[in-house]
């Protein structure tokens, strides 16, 4: 249930074209937000906590999750590995009186973008190319080969969703799409 008129704030992108980056500039740099934190079954990589970073579930508690309703969104990403955003999360921070900040894959901004409609900002971050997207997870070096593999096959699919978001952000340069970001966020609070 949406609790009040605030705007909320999606970021979405294939893995790797640094939205992740984008929402935590954007963060420091402006004070409206508060991040909404993910759920997922995925394992922590190093250095993730729990409940900052994303809620951690097993499978078998994500799906009793819901059974209960409590998700706005959830979707299979990956084979066996499932995402999705709380409506706990969302109704905290605007009972702090913030603006959510979403950090998602593509499907879950667009249901997202459907839920609050004229109230959501979708951004979507472009990887310049392809190639520069699967570099930037080899470099980022916390996930396998084959992970990485697995990330890469989503990409064509993935892209085709631009088009569903409000605006596109191209990530080639990051004080360029940081800046451009800004402005659309700038922009999108004055209406």
């Amino acid at each position: 249930m949406v609790k009040n008129q605030r705007k909320v704030f999606i970021f979405s992108a294939p893995s790797g074209a640094g939205k992740t980056t984008i929402v935590r500039a954007m963060m420091k740099q402006f004070d409206i937000f508060a991040f909404s934190v993910s759920a997922t079954t995925r394992s922590p990589r190093p250095n993730e906590q729990d409940g900052v970073d994303y809620h951690f579930f097993s499978q078998t508690d994500f799906f009793q999750k819901t059974q209960e309703g409590v998700f706005l969104e959830w979707e299979e990403v990956y084979p066996g590995r499932y995402y999705g955003t709380l409506l706990s999360e969302v109704n905290r921070i605007i009972d702090q009186g913030k603006c959510p900040i979403f950090d998602v894959d593509v499907k879950g901004g667009c249901s997202i973008k459907e839920y609050y409609k004229e109230n959501a900002v979708a951004i979507f971050i472009k990887p310049p190319s392809v190639e520069t997207l699967r570099q930037r997870l080899i470099g980022r070096k916390s996930e396998s080969i084959e992970e990485i593999d697995r990330r890469m096959k989503r990409v064509a699919e993935e892209l085709t969703f631009a088009k569903r978001f409000d605006y596109v952000v191209v990530n080639d340069v990051l004080e360029t799409a940081l800046e451009e970001v800004a402005n659309i966020i700038r922009k999108e609070s004055q209406r």
